[in-house]
């Protein structure tokens, strides 16, 4: 395999925005939210036979519209680059999220009353985690999903896919081949796309006039309440307020009339969306939800201008107790090879000088190693095998799930280690 050629990198200072302007509204960028570094992308996972090939690095460098209030990223590596080959994030191997979609297609088919007529359209489908279960139900469904290997395997289990990245153009052939949707749906899809518009304005095509909306994304809020740098990442093109998102939706003609605020991925949004000639009723929670962002200062400079510090003090923080853990002799293992993870790992120098291998559920996953840092990745039950002092959760939003699993650590005296929103051990 020939060697990528990595770019130059970028010095923090000067800024470089330069030219960079907002992927919604078109403001020109200069609000700096946090600068990461170099990151490579977080699900290139490294084969064995190229661990002495270069990888590229990309800018992480996240900023802020002081228009429209969107943070987000430069389009730095293209969906191409990171959906294409052997995409490694599937969906099934998360216990807590099988059962959220469990529940919210249960809840969907009985508020909306979707039956053998209706048309659920799921964008970035993935593996057919979500789906499956309206087409338990008898519901018919239409997947959309770019990553060739994760359509693939949502057909094998019955989810009908098409292999397509979303947007007005694909919406348009989509809804004259298979019809309009009765509910469209997309969970963290999001904030994976560079060119915003396009993509709504396509969720607006590919719905029926009496159709929802439902998307999912984390909040803004949440990530700089919570100090979730580590959510930020290539594939997350973009980082929304309720305050933020609203405005992208009302301007391809999609009222948003309902939203709620869920505990997944840290705290998140669940936004419910209608045509504006719809006659759904606006419900309270919107309202009473823009209020609290308002008080909070989703308008106010001051508010991402303090999250840097707050991630460079959790950089500290993570790293020292990581240093006196092996000074102290103590043995410590990652559990997950997460997006996050990967970005925690980078921007905090973290190899195998600090951990020396760490877990995935995943097969997908197993026997490659982290991108950048190259530390090993193995099948769980490694931990029982090497018996070590800490194990050092990278989905941190999954904490209780993996503590559950893992308990048996406590067999020997071993514990749990959360690095976000701050370094916590548990017993």
């Amino acid at each position: 395999m020939q060697p990528t050629q990595a770019p130059d990198v970028v010095t923090a200072h000067p800024l470089p925005t330069a030219g960079l302007t907002c992927r919604f509204c078109g403001a020109s960028l200069s609000l700096s939210f946090a600068d990461l570094g170099m990151s490579p992308l977080c699900q290139k996972h490294v084969k064995p036979s190229q661990l002495n090939d270069a990888e590229t690095f990309y800018p992480l460098h996240a900023l802020v519209c002081t228009k429209c209030w969107l943070v987000q990223l430069g389009e730095y590596a293209t969906p191409e680059e990171i959906f294409a080959d052997e995409y490694a994030y599937f969906s099934s191997f998360s216990d807590t999220w099988l059962r959220h979609a469990r529940d919210y297609a249960e809840m969907m088919r009985g508020r909306l009353g979707l039956g053998a007529r209706s048309l659920v359209v799921e964008i970035a489908s993935n593996d057919g985690y979500l789906l499956k279960n309206f087409v338990a139900a008898g519901v018919p469904v239409l997947g959309v999903e770019p990553a060739a290997n994760c359509a693939e395997a949502a057909m094998k289990i019955g989810v009908r896919s098409v292999v397509e990245f979303f947007g007005t153009e694909t919406a348009g052939e989509l809804s004259k081949e298979y019809g309009q949707a009765d509910l469209l749906l997309g969970n963290n899809v999001l904030a994976h796309v560079p060119d915003l518009n396009d993509f709504v304005e396509g969720m607006r095509v590919m719905l029926k006039p009496t159709g929802v909306i439902t998307m999912e994304f984390p909040h803004l809020v949440q990530l700089v309440e919570q100090n979730q740098f580590d959510t930020i990442y290539h594939e997350h093109f973009s980082y929304f307020s309720f305050t933020t998102v609203e405005k992208v939706f009302a301007a391809h003609g999609i009222t948003l009339f309902d939203v709620e605020e869920l505990p997944t991925h840290g705290g998140s949004l669940r936004i419910y969306g209608r045509h504006h000639g719809h006659t759904l009723p606006v419900d309270d929670r919107v309202l009473d939800l823009k209020r609290r962002e308002e008080t909070w200062g989703v308008a106010d400079p001051a508010i991402y201008r303090s999250f840097a510090e707050k991630v460079k003090e959790t950089k500290r923080s993570i790293l020292s107790f990581l240093i006196e853990a092996r000074r102290a002799g103590k043995t410590v293992v990652g559990y997950g090879a997460p997006g996050k993870g990967n970005t925690l790992l980078n921007y905090c120098g973290i190899r195998t000088d600090f951990l020396d291998y760490t877990v995935d559920r995943s097969p997908h996953k197993q026997n490659t190693y982290t991108p950048g840092t190259h530390i090993p990745i193995h099948a769980p039950e490694r931990i029982r095998e090497t018996r070590p002092d800490y194990v050092f959760i990278l989905p941190w939003n999954l904490k209780d799930e993996i503590m559950q699993q893992m308990s048996y650590i406590r067999e020997w005296g071993g514990r749990f280690v959360v690095p976000i929103p701050e370094v916590r051990v548990y017993e």
